[in-house]
């Protein structure tokens, strides 16, 4: 059964009894809350999310405020829509709402009881956060790893060129070039071809299995009660597809420590898991097998995902306006010359590429809504209550789309970052596509030099010609391209 199918029945089976029961604790006194539309029995506000719950609530804020309360099922939620309340809730407010609303998915397989984006902030989270920056995301080590991405970006490059005159599907190209870059960074393999029915698609349906799913709108997030039932199979799905990502890295665990165990003198590996395993075998009670499993699947998913929809999104927008992708590409003829191979450090020296690329994040971030919070104790902001326990979504998409902050907001202008100071680093609350305080995305630095080497190398080696360029997006747990974006590339003679 479809979601809303789900709900229509439920609606029917527990109205009666809900309403019996709880009835004075579902209506009770709600005047301290923020503003928000007045919720059915049962179903609360979930009839007001439609398709695209991103669009639907920025439509609602214009009505409500920046600050507005719904209830999701028996779910309270609170959405905030204006860089100053985000700010209220990831700086001023960041201890308090710093941990998360962990959806049903998520707790498969143990994963939310081991993952660093699930887990509260405490000593575990806290552990998992070092190790990560420590030892994978720091300036030193991104910069340390260059030599990995030139060669997976050459290898995209190289294949671009020998499929001349096919078109391109940027969705599996972007995909599979970040994909490979972090399995490389994490167990010096590729888990995936740029050819088509190579031994690889198992490792990239898995990823693309689990990131459809966490993107699903799930009955059992918004109705507690119905965890264990799992209406829609999403867990049971879930631990499929985790399961064979987890035996996965079972077998590459264990073919790493027999390799270390035959002799003391063996070649070491340079990349992460090598590090995770010296770390285990110094304590184990400080970093078990069981974590590093997780935490090497949330790095895979995430890191994965966010560059392929950033690449995309960004290659749509300059091949439907020419004349902003003629523009970055004599800025590149400019700096770095006719021929040669776009490296890491020219990217500063790329004023205008770094402006569309904040545009791009501006007018299409990663994920509509940051990683629900959840408040840890009752809150003010702005004379309103933030109960104990609600779930907060910032919508950052509606803070992108604000025309408050942004003069003609639906348009694609990245002059409007060039010569200014705003960033997307979590600082400048009017643009945080990767969030902000203890919570900003750790693997932003990475990203960040991805992204914009990915677009400035395609723009730079190729012309672009696409009959449509469809700009629909899809909301999950990512904002997804409808349709991939297809198109020739024209080598240049």
């Amino acid at each position: 059964m479809d979601f809303l199918t789900i709900l229509i029945l439920l609606s029917f089976i527990l109205s009666t009894l809900l309403l019996l029961l709880l009835g004075p604790k579902l209506f009770g006194s709600k005047s301290k809350l923020p503003p928000g539309p007045t919720p059915l029995p049962i179903l609360g506000n979930i009839h007001l999310l439609g398709r695209n719950p991103h669009r639907s609530l920025a439509k609602l804020s214009r009505t409500y405020g920046p600050l507005m309360h719904l209830k999701l099922g028996s779910i309270t939620t609170i959405v905030a829509s204006s860089p100053e309340i985000a700010r209220e809730i990831l700086q001023k407010h960041d201890q308090t709402c710093s941990s998360r609303a962990v959806p049903c998915v998520a707790q498969t397989l143990g994963h939310a009881e081991a993952s660093m984006a699930w887990l509260p902030v405490g000593s575990q989270w806290r552990k998992l956060r070092k190790i990560t920056k420590e030892h994978m995301f720091t300036a030193q080590k991104v910069n340390a790893s260059e030599p990995l991405r030139q060669e997976k970006l050459r290898q995209l490059l190289d294949h671009l060129v020998e499929g001349r005159g096919r078109e391109v599907n940027f969705e599996e190209v972007a995909f599979v070039t970040a994909l490979n870059l972090i399995s490389t960074t994490l167990f010096s393999v590729d888990f995936a071809s740029l050819d088509s029915g190579s031994s690889h698609e198992e490792v990239k349906e898995i990823i693309r299995g689990l990131m459809e799913i966490s993107g699903t709108p799930n009955v059992a997030d918004f109705f507690p009660i119905l965890r264990l039932v799992d209406p829609q199979g999403l867990k049971r799905k879930a631990k499929v597809y985790l399961g064979k990502m987890l035996d996965k890295f079972d077998e590459i665990i264990s073919k790493r420590l027999e390799e270390r165990g035959k002799s003391w003198d063996c070649t070491r590996k340079t990349d992460l898991l090598e590090v995770l395993l010296d770390l285990n075998q110094e304590d184990e009670a400080y970093l078990s097998l069981h974590e590093i499993k997780h935490l090497l699947s949330d790095l895979i998913i995430a890191g994965a995902d966010t560059t392929t929809d950033s690449v995309q999104w960004a290659m749509s927008e300059l091949i439907r306006n020419p004349e902003k992708l003629s523009k970055a590409k004599k800025e590149l003829r400019s700096v770095i010359g006719e021929r040669a191979q776009v490296q890491e450090n020219d990217i500063p020296k790329l004023p205008y590429l770094n402006a569309v690329i904040k545009e791009s994040f501006r007018l299409h971030p990663p994920g509509p809504f940051l990683i629900p919070h959840e408040a840890e104790a009752d809150l003010e902001i702005n004379g309103y209550t933030i109960p104990r326990g609600a779930r907060i979504l910032v919508n950052v998409w509606a803070i992108g789309r604000d025309p408050s902050i942004w003069p003609g907001p639906e348009s694609f202008e990245p002059e409007r970052f060039v010569g200014g100071s705003v960033d997307y680093k979590g600082r400048d609350f009017v643009l945080i596509p990767f969030g902000s305080g203890r919570r900003i995305c750790p693997g932003l630095p990475l990203a960040h030099v991805m992204v914009h080497l990915m677009v400035a190398s395609m723009i730079h080696e190729f012309d672009w010609e696409a009959q449509d360029v469809d700009m629909d997006d899809v909301f999950g747990l990512s904002l997804h391209k409808a349709r991939p974006l297809k198109a020739f590339p024209i080598i240049k003679s």
